[in-house]
């Protein structure tokens, strides 16, 4: 094997290398064999070249099926379905039989037929056919001028720059992927197992009017002023398989989003994120509201923006794995009932817009994330405008529910009026539960006739309601109304024939009639 061979062997690496994006994942120890990878060239993701003198073309066909048998090995590895191998031989001479039907097709592995090999020669004579079909095969003209003769110097000052390219590409990679070590995940950790630990200690973590005392997403409340209530409800849980599912998904994306991004940069894409997602679940959803899924899906977010600037390293880190987690995670969200969905959401685009603004460690862009800068203010304007603006506070019945019954059990009946009296003013068409407690407050407040009236409107939009009907009947009988009052207990009777209640009031009507 002469100095020429060599030359080319390590130009055509240099060239794959530093034009085509591939990098080194095996060099042999006698640096006369070479596997590359560039998982996003679907047509040839990993390239092996072998510097080599192939004499006859059955030692090349045994190479070829041990190419195989190796790549079978990569493809396992790199977790893919089926891999393509592109298999260069550098040699002085062709074999000196016939070896031409040896290249015409590709080798398919026998065993799962998953990898197939694919070969070309590089040799006197063929140099500018091998050129053709790499170009061919790769998509990107390959092709650099031969000479007969080459000086040991110059193979050398080659197989350094191939080398050294390789090194410091790796090297440029890792700065991108380990900008810092995770602190603020683990302080995040701790502090969401503290506060849980905390409310269970002092009403339960699954307790309504605990998680609304120590700041859970409240529509109400947030419209009368309480605006902590976007940022404290990231760090309550509601039990403790919420707590553990968004512990363990902080572990794994906060670590890679903090290594990626900084210590700094992380604490603001999270709490921004976290942000973002609690104004989404205020203006789409009425529920009460807490947990970090929204700041989590922030992370998402951020590592989404690492795939838009990064989109090569990206993709051959993390990129599919990534995506299919977040879709399967948005599927069970969609899917499931209970789950705030609109918090999610609006954490992922939250996070996206918050790593724009932040960029990375070292690197900057300054008119993308001023862009950034004026799309988030934008965002967040917006956002609060409308959540604040009567069509976004078009009514909550929810919340006014979950509000008047905490009032309630405070035995605060003017505020539980005030909340049910707003929602009735500003609502269209609300249901028999909010007529219901309305009535309930205002027999509190000895206001029967408007009791009364809401208490009609409850049956009529549910005629099963057999409490609503039971109540008419005791406003009746205080009203001295026995004849409406009776009929009004019978219904009740009939809806729920077993309830004690009813049949004792029943009772005392008719004595009361006799």
């Amino acid at each position: 094997m002469n100095s020429k061979e060599s030359y080319v062997f390590w130009k055509l690496a240099y060239s794959l290398i530093s034009e085509e994006g591939y990098r080194i994942i095996q060099l042999f120890e006698n640096q006369k064999e070479l596997w590359l990878e560039k998982i996003e060239n679907k047509k040839a993701p990993v390239i092996r070249i072998l510097l080599h003198n192939l004499d006859w073309s059955n030692a090349m066909q045994r190479d070829i099926e041990f190419t195989a048998a190796n790549g079978e090995r990569v493809r396992k590895q790199i977790g893919r379905q089926q891999l393509n191998v592109v298999n260069i031989y550098v040699s002085q001479f062709p074999p000196v039989d016939e070896y031409e039907f040896r290249l015409a097709k590709p080798f398919i592995f026998p065993d799962g037929n998953k990898t197939m090999v694919s070969s070309f020669l590089f040799a006197q004579g063929e140099f500018e056919a091998g050129f053709h079909h790499i170009s061919e095969r790769l998509g990107a003209e390959l092709h650099f001028p031969i000479n007969e003769e080459y000086s040991e110097e110059e193979v050398k000052l080659v197989k350094k720059a191939a080398l050294d390219y390789a090194v410091k590409k790796v090297k440029s990679e890792r700065a991108v992927l380990m900008n810092s070590k995770p602190f603020f995940t683990y302080v995040f950790i701790a502090i969401q197992i503290a506060v849980f630990l905390w409310l269970q200690l002092h009403g339960g973590s699954t307790n309504t009017s605990t998680l609304i005392k120590y700041g859970a997403k409240v529509n109400q409340l947030i419209v009368e002023g309480e605006w902590w209530r976007f940022i404290t409800p990231v760090f309550l849980h509601i039990g403790f398989i919420h707590l553990s599912m968004n512990t363990l998904a902080l572990y794994f994306l906060g670590t890679e989003v903090e290594r990626i991004f900084g210590n700094l940069r992380f604490l603001w894409i999270y709490l921004f994120a976290g942000v973002t997602g609690f104004i989404a679940s205020f203006i789409f959803s009425a529920n009460l509201s807490a947990g970090a899924s929204g700041a989590i899906f922030g992370c998402f977010g951020a590592l989404l923006y690492f795939g838009a600037i990064f989109p090569k390293l990206f993709f051959r880190t993390m990129g599919m794995n990534l995506i299919v987690v977040l879709g399967i995670n948005l599927m069970i969200g969609f899917s499931s009932s209970g789950i705030d969905n609109a918090g999610h959401l609006g954490g992922l685009v939250g996070g996206f817009f918050a790593a724009g603004l932040v960029h990375f460690p070292k690197k900057r862009k300054l008119w993308l994330q001023l862009l950034f800068f004026i799309a988030s203010g934008a965002l967040l304007w917006g956002s609060l405008t409308y959540g604040f603006s009567s069509l976004g506070k078009l009514h909550d019945e929810n919340s006014s529910l979950l509000m008047a019954q905490e009032y309630i059990k405070q035995n605060n009946y003017d505020k539980a009026y005030n909340v049910l009296k707003e929602s009735e003013d500003n609502s269209v068409n609300l249901s028999e539960k909010t007529y219901f407690l309305l009535s309930f407050v205002e027999i509190k407040k000895d206001m029967l006739s408007e009791a009364k009236t809401h208490l009609q409107q409850a049956v009529m939009l549910d005629p099963s309601f057999d409490e609503a009907f039971y109540n008419l009947a005791l406003i009746n009988l205080e009203q001295l109304d026995l004849e409406e009052a009776k009929g009004n207990v019978e219904k009740a009777i009939k809806l729920k024939p077993k309830q004690k209640d009813y049949s004792e009031l029943l009772r005392e009507i008719n004595r009361q009639l006799q």
